[in-house]
């Protein structure tokens, strides 16, 4: 029985954590006017030491998205002006994504509205319980990256192979 309520609980987890991620989409774009992705570039690209871009392919890496994903977002946030793809200086066929003066001051204008969003995010979490989060969130993100496909190892057993004792 205590696999079975392994499983359910893990179960849960999961199907809580797919909520959780559908909630924070949905309510990013309501309270601040961005996507997540939108966010999460924006925010990737003002980090210090970034001012004069980050190739593609590590952005891909860093946000773990698809390229297909950024490029559609890259290509909305250059219509809008807030970043530039820029030939990569040691590599003329690669392209560094550059955020602009615009973009710079549009993430600097949208901090209070993101602290904001933060604080009523975590409200019902203290500090200690965000940091243990984190740490928690950080060792799930390790292990769900480590996962091996299933042609690569033995294949758990099904339920119905399981006997309960």
């Amino acid at each position: 029985m205590a696999a079975q309520d392994d499983r359910s609980v893990a179960n849960r987890l999961f199907f809580r954590l797919f909520q959780a991620s559908n909630i924070l989409q949905k309510q990013t774009v309501s309270a601040v006017g961005l996507t997540t992705v939108q966010w999460a570039v924006l925010g990737a690209l003002s980090r210090r030491g970034y001012e004069g871009g980050i190739a593609f392919n590590d952005l891909v890496e860093y946000l773990i998205v698809s390229r297909q994903s950024l490029d559609g977002v890259l290509k909305r946030l250059e219509r809008e002006g807030h970043v530039r793809r820029i030939p990569h200086p040691d590599d003329g066929r690669a392209r560094l994504i550059l955020l602009t003066d615009q973009g710079r001051a549009y993430w600097k204008s949208l901090q209070p509205q993101i602290h904001d969003f933060y604080a009523q995010g975590l409200k019902s979490l203290g500090f200690d319980e965000t940091v243990s989060l984190l740490h928690y969130l950080n060792k799930l993100q390790k292990d769900l990256e480590a996962i091996q496909p299933i042609t690569t190892r033995e294949a758990p057993p099904s339920t119905e192979d399981t006997i309960d004792t």
